[in-house]
């Protein structure tokens, strides 16, 4: 019998929205606000997902504070109260948009799990805008 369980965390965060090899005016018209280049931020809300067969001695899926752990660890130490864009070295080539952030977190949590494990991370930017990403 297979299960998901999941834990919410959260992390505030700058960052800016732009390519270096545009010009102002083409980031401003792609990106909009998001391309301030003095920065903009957002209190980013993550649910982390993991799928997988009950242990039928333990009766869970993961033990849910080995995942708030890791989470703990592996993304609120490293992007909470930062600027991603300046601060945290997967953006310091790769625009820090919800959808690479969550692909981000993705490759960070996904060594720290057993294979055995479905992982799924679900990324809130706004309360109306979210990003999920499986692998």
């Amino acid at each position: 019998m297979k299960v998901t369980v999941s834990r919410k965390a959260h992390f505030n965060a700058a960052h800016r929205l732009h390519r270096s090899d545009w010009s102002d005016v083409k980031n401003e018209a792609i990106f909009g606000k998001c391309s301030n280049p003095e920065y903009h931020g957002h209190n980013y809300e993550l649910i982390v997902s993991v799928r997988g067969e009950v242990d039928p001695e333990t009766g869970y899926v993961i033990d849910l504070k080995v995942l708030k752990d890791l989470i703990r660890s592996k993304v609120e130490e490293r992007f909470d109260h930062k600027n991603l864009n300046t601060q945290v070295a997967e953006f310091k080539y790769l625009n820090p948009s919800a959808e690479n952030i969550a692909v981000v977190i993705y490759n960070l949590l996904r060594p720290e799990l057993e294979a055995r494990y479905h992982l799924k991370i679900t990324l809130y930017e706004t309360p109306r805008n979210f990003v999920e990403y499986e692998g």
